[in-house]
């Protein structure tokens, strides 16, 4: 039987501590993209954000306009207890199919890959609708080979090509050269742009 990957099976991981995917910090390929963006007044989005430590960075650097969404209420909490001060309006507790909004910036990290594969071509026109016309969707994909048995679900450069091409320009999709070592040689670096 297919597991129900909805609200109940995340709060349920982060309750058992079941949170592989957590490295307790941002991952080197993401924050070396971060430090080269020079416009602070961004509007950024971190969906399916989780412990959302790409937060913490992006604070660091002088970023205020972020916002964190996440189905599960247990990773927001523990984002208000890390960052009090964060603006509890720019926490957002919702299904990410169901936001409304523009966005300069889309912040990817194994989000896409908990979603069950037949939500991919949802995800893609979500991402685009969010975007702003001169937006970016950057992060990293995972490169191995789709599993039914996720999350993490797969993928490959190729299957990535063709479910964005249609909506995204590609700009970067190419293996990440310092991705933290259990996931080198496993992670695809990418910044799409909508068309």
């Amino acid at each position: 039987m297919k597991k129900q990957l909805n609200k109940d099976y995340w709060e349920n991981r982060y309750e058992a501590n079941e949170t592989g995917w957590d490295v307790g910090e941002i991952t080197t390929p993401l924050k070396e993209y971060i430090d080269q963006i020079e416009n602070k007044n961004l509007k950024i989005l971190i969906p399916g954000a989780g412990n959302g430590y790409e937060l913490d960075y992006l604070l660091s650097k002088g970023f205020k306009n972020v916002f964190v969404v996440d189905l599960a209420e247990a990773p927001l909490q523990n984002i208000k207890k890390r960052i009090p001060e964060f603006p509890e309006n720019q926490l957002i507790k919702s299904d990410f199919f169901e936001l409304e909004g523009n966005y300069d910036l889309i912040l990817e990290q194994t989000f896409f890959c908990a979603l069950t594969p037949e939500l991919r071509e949802k995800y893609v026109s979500k991402m685009h609708s969010l975007l702003s016309g001169n937006g970016k969707l950057f992060g990293l994909l995972f490169d191995f080979p789709l599993t039914e048995e996720g999350p993490p679900f797969g993928g490959s450069k190729a299957e990535y090509l063709n479910l964005f091409s249609e909506k995204f320009n590609i700009k970067t999709l190419e293996t990440a050269y310092n991705s933290i070592k259990p996931r080198a040689e496993r992670e695809l670096f990418f910044i799409f742009l909508p068309k």
